[in-house]
């Protein structure tokens, strides 16, 4: 009897295994088979694309734009924040920036679009306030955040080419831009597998193209009902289908916001960021990249 007991126990825990098996199988399985439908973000410029997406299980909407950096009409733009504490544009000598949110940032710049890149500290909903990023950030060659060692980041070549590097190997010279972030997540077209990676949050970040033509923005919405969050591994997984062969994971959470000019001249959020809980608020961040058209 007791033979029969654990025969059965045996049967019921090999089921339970091979069922949660092939519900991670088909998850994973749904992310790499998205097939985007890219549109023109504004139809009277080229280059910029954009995609809503949205997969059933796991539960996730996410909001992408294409970037072709071969396009001489499009202009890379990273900022370290706003304006410094005294009112002043940020030099080398900058340690800490004015919060920002990134529609503000997006607005400000005239930029068609911008995303929040690397972490800062603290944390608020308020503009205006001393931030301190965590990374590196160059703009037009001027170091004006230093690179953190721990963390990786996207850099930009006055080649036009770019490409996804340990923070500890930047240093001046051939760099026009950079903006820090957390950890490589995709690299040779093969997600790269941590210890931390399921848990699950907004996400914002950002991917290459095998051949370097192509900048892939990523926003993963979560913490809401239609929308439960990614981990990192299906982030990597997402910007893969997308079309990137690399891939960084940007600061998430209530930080995670991918801003957009609409046709109408209005900027809003693509995605719906969350802040203190609260779906649609914005939070101030520090570091974001954007995107500039060249009239």
């Amino acid at each position: 009897m007791k033979r029969l007991c654990y025969s059965f126990s045996f049967l019921v825990f090999l089921f339970i295994f091979l069922f949660l098996s092939c519900g991670t199988f088909y998850r994973v399985h749904g992310i790499e088979i998205i097939s985007p439908e890219w549109l023109p973000l504004n139809a009277e410029i080229k280059g910029l694309d954009y995609f809503a997406g949205k997969i059933i299980s796991p539960k996730l909407e996410f909001h992408a734009l294409r970037v072709d950096l071969f396009d001489p009409q499009l202009e890379i733009f990273i900022a370290a924040g706003g304006l410094t504490e005294d009112g002043n544009a940020a030099t080398s000598s900058s340690k800490t920036f004015s919060s920002i949110k990134t529609s503000t940032f997006v607005r400000i710049n005239g930029l068609l679009a911008g995303i929040n890149a690397l972490p800062f500290e603290p944390s608020s909903s308020r503009e205006g306030e001393a931030r301190t990023n965590i990374g590196v950030v160059i703009s037009n060659g001027l170091m004006l955040s230093n690179p953190h060692p721990k963390f990786d980041a996207l850099v930009f070549y006055s080649d036009k080419s770019a490409a996804i590097i340990p923070q500890s190997e930047i240093s001046p010279g051939l760099i026009e831009n950079a903006v820090g972030g957390f950890y490589s997540i995709l690299k040779d077209g093969k997600p790269l597998q941590r210890s931390e990676t399921e848990e699950r949050h907004p996400r914002s970040a950002a991917g290459i193209s095998d051949e370097g033509r192509f900048l892939y923005l990523l926003a993963v919405d979560g913490r809401q009902a239609g929308s439960i969050g990614s981990t990192e591994s299906e982030t990597a997984l997402i910007l893969k289908a997308l079309g990137a062969y690399d891939g960084i994971n940007f600061d998430g959470g209530g930080s995670s916001t991918l801003a957009l000019l609409y046709p109408d001249g209005k900027i809003r959020a693509a995605n719906t960021p969350v802040h203190g809980g609260i779906p649609g608020r914005e939070r101030a961040v520090a570091g974001c990249l954007g995107i500039r058209h060249l009239k």
